[in-house]
């Protein structure tokens, strides 16, 4: 008979409870915001708005309210500790509270009872957030109700296996973490170069973005569903693509009917990409694509710039990057308050820029080169964390 692995570790199991057999589920209202003694007080009431992704322990709110208004909205306070979890526009985000707060009906909130630690529903109910929107239901917008919640299904171990996942996790987090401002030092310090080399541009030739810039070319207009890529399919790529500063070749819609299309105009590697519409502090973001790819083409909305022969792609990148354009572009950005903005080609072209020595710009261009293969090796960890991550999670909440 084989002996058990004295060295192998007990699966890691637990219970499937109910959250409403272990926690307390509490709900939010708002008081009546026309009435101005409910307002503006000195109690903590907080909206899903106000969460994001990132978004782990909490201690303010944009909002405040006042004693009355808390007591007109039948509200309960929040203790330190809560999770806090939206469960309408959107469903699923979460958060725990840092300080004592209210909120207002697009949660339902749980105070955790002495069988499970918060910091591991936090992450159980973040990482189970697909399922908790699954269970959405309404016609103008999807919600949870509270009975909901209380039904919904967590694999709840004993509290030393809880500790156990979220001591794992968050070193796992605090890991990507760092990746991350490692990444953002990096690019700070590629800006303050730039700045140091080439300042506000007064000591260099005067010039137009037109003569930095010997062809701009523009993609179709055309529509797209956003799904995986299949082996003959062709995607068009979402202004997303470039908004990060790197190229994110994952972010395209695939076309229906490529015959459809006037014409493709495929990424290379090396391309300069510019984003000629966009909301007004987006307007103008570029990305160098990092390859060739023979199954994404530019939408409209997205512009190839071929630099002059004496401009360098990665100086002309930081150029159109700078605060001092950047500001330039959203100023004459045209559109409809509320709406997408857009430049035309000839508005683009007439900006106020400058052109310093060749060998000036390659000296930058050297030094962003090489902080660009430290922010790759940053991001390749970040991935293989991210990885690390979900394989745990999947492990401690699948």
């Amino acid at each position: 008979m084989n002996k058990p692995d004295q060295n192998s570790k007990p699966a890691f199991s637990g219970e499937r409870v109910r959250l409403g057999d272990v926690c307390q589920i509490v709900s939010g209202a708002t008081p009546k915001t026309g009435n101005p003694e409910y307002w503006n007080g000195s109690i903590k009431w907080i909206t899903p708005a106000e969460l994001s992704g990132n978004s782990h322990v909490v201690t303010d709110s944009a909002k405040h309210i006042t004693d009355a208004g808390f007591a007109s909205a039948n509200l309960k306070m929040l203790p330190i500790g809560t999770v806090l979890l939206t469960t309408r526009a959107p469903i699923g985000k979460v958060a725990i509270t840092g300080s004592e707060m209210s909120c207002n009906q697009g949660f339902k909130n749980l105070i955790c009872s002495d069988l499970v630690y918060n910091e591991y529903l936090f992450r159980h109910l973040k990482f189970r957030a697909s399922d908790l929107q699954a269970l959405g239901r309404g016609a103008t917008f999807k919600e949870l109700s509270k009975r909901d919640v209380e039904n919904f299904e967590i694999v709840l171990p004993p509290k030393e296996r809880q500790n156990e996942a979220v001591e794992k996790l968050s070193h796992v987090e605090k890991a990507k973490e760092i990746a991350s401002l490692q990444i953002t030092h990096l690019q700070s310090l590629v800006k303050s170069r730039f700045v140091e080399m080439f300042g506000d541009g007064r000591c260099f030739q005067k010039c137009k973005i037109g003569d930095l810039v010997c062809g701009i070319v523009s993609g179709t207009n055309v529509s797209g569903k956003q799904r995986p890529l299949g082996p003959d399919e062709f995607g068009v790529l979402k202004i997303s693509s470039v908004t990060k500063g790197v190229f994110d070749s994952s972010e395209f819609k695939v076309v229906s009917d490529p015959n459809s299309v006037r014409k493709m105009i495929y990424p290379r590697k090396g391309d300069l990409l510019f984003s000629r519409a966009n909301t007004s502090e987006m307007i103008g973001a570029t990305a160098i694509v990092d390859n060739d790819y023979d199954q994404l083409f530019l939408p409209d909305k997205l512009w190839r710039l071929d630099p002059s022969r004496n401009v360098d792609t990665i100086f002309l990148k930081q150029l159109l990057s700078s605060k001092q354009i950047r500001a330039t572009l959203s100023k004459i950005s045209t559109g409809t308050s509320g709406s997408m903005q857009n430049i035309s080609m000839s508005k683009f072209r007439s900006v106020d820029a400058y052109l310093p020595p060749l060998p000036l710009q390659r000296e930058f261009a050297a030094f962003a080169g090489r902080a660009a293969k430290l922010e790759f090796i940053a991001q390749q960890q970040i991935e293989k964390l991210q990885t690390l991550y979900d394989s745990l999670a999947q492990e401690y909440f699948g």
